[in-house]
């Protein structure tokens, strides 16, 4: 009997370690289990809470300037987009529009070489009537000296049209395609009155009245 007592004594205190181990354990879990929402409830209401006032307000600021300077940006690459590029500006396309508005301008007004040339025509005339090589006066003296102006300044006018398409031929910019016109449309003015002037239509040579016939 004092054996089997002493044992049975002996298992108890053996167990008893075991059971405090074990009771140790599931109070450990239930405290981790308790923790372990709190935990998460606290990570929660962290992430929920809203910034602060300053980080959000320059948070906006930052996109807001972003948004603006791309904007003004896309504005800016349009517009370069929708302006047509105009062609560089030439000297020799500008000078030879100017020489085209200025022999257009000649072809209309006359020129000093077409004054000079109806000038020696003039004397040439009265040379041949003093000679006796001609008979029409009114001919010799003004009618050639006036077809000779006429003449002059056709050329002129042809030079000036001639001048004038060269230049609008190739890619030039505004002012020089508005000169060039200007002096083929003077041009073709002064082609016309010279051509007026060679064929007589604005008027007529004069003429000398015949002699009244002898009495009977």
């Amino acid at each position: 009997m004092g054996t089997t007592t002493d044992k049975r004594t002996d298992d108890a205190t053996t167990d008893q370690p075991t059971k405090d181990a074990t009771t140790e354990d599931a109070t450990a879990k239930d405290a981790t289990a308790k923790d372990e929402p709190t935990k998460g409830a606290t990570a929660e209401k962290r992430t929920d809470d809203p910034p602060a006032e300053g980080g959000t307000t320059a948070a906006a600021d930052a996109a807001t300037d972003t948004t603006d300077d791309a904007s003004e940006t896309d504005d800016d690459t349009a517009d370069e987009a929708d302006t047509p590029e105009e062609p560089a500006p030439s000297a020799a396309a500008g000078a030879g529009a100017v020489v085209a508005a200025g022999l257009g301008l000649a072809s209309v007004t006359g020129t000093w070489l077409g004054t000079l040339l109806a000038e020696r025509q003039t004397v040439l005339g009265q040379i041949k009537l003093q000679s006796g090589k001609v008979t029409d006066q009114i001919g010799a003296v003004y009618g050639t000296p006036w077809h000779t102006t006429a003449l002059v300044n056709g050329v002129f006018a042809v030079l000036a049209m001639l001048v004038a398409a060269v230049v609008l031929t190739g890619r030039r910019p505004t002012w020089v395609r508005a000169v060039a016109w200007g002096g083929l449309a003077l041009g073709l003015l002064g082609l016309l009155i010279s051509a007026g002037m060679y064929l007589d239509l604005f008027a007529s040579l004069p003429s000398l009245p015949k002699a009244p016939g002898g009495g009977a």
